[in-house]
């Protein structure tokens, strides 16, 4: 495995979210407190295996670029952009954006990368995904794709 990385909520989205307790609270506490306690409690669970299992793993393997469940073989894959800073990162998720590209974009995550899909017969141009990481990510799937076999 040359690089892996799941892209996991920060802290700030788990406290947010806590909120929910005390919310359920305040609408339950004319009814019965413990109810409110209780729901509150269970929706915030919810919301935090929502978040633990919509965090997609990146993974790059000697043969195999993986984000989520999409994967690529690394033959596929052409330039690779590390998009490191804020305003690189929104305009290449927003004005940037070509609408064919395929994408697996977190809000909880400011940094992104694109990957450019050089394979003609491939409707989707590239892919552009979130990562906490771009430089060292790019950096990988630089180094893996470098060391595949050269094809004649």
């Amino acid at each position: 495995m040359n690089y892996r990385e799941r892209v996991s909520p920060s802290l700030s989205m788990y406290i947010a979210g806590a909120l929910i307790v005390p919310a359920m609270i305040v609408v339950f506490l004319p009814i019965n407190t413990l109810v409110g306690v209780i729901l509150g409690i269970a929706l915030y669970g919810g919301y935090v295996a929502f978040l633990v299992s919509s965090s997609p793993v990146i993974e790059v393997s000697d043969a195999t670029l993986r984000v989520g469940a999409a994967q690529i073989p690394l033959r596929h894959v052409g330039a690779v952009t590390a998009n490191e800073t804020v305003p690189a990162a929104r305009h290449a998720a927003g004005p940037g954006l070509d609408a064919r590209a395929w994408t697996s974009l977190r809000g909880w995550v400011r940094t992104s990368v694109r990957v450019e899909i050089p394979d003609e017969r491939d409707p989707i141009p590239y892919w552009l995904f979130s990562t906490r990481r771009p430089k060292e990510l790019a950096k990988a799937l630089d180094a893996a794709v470098a060391q595949l076999p050269k094809r004649s």
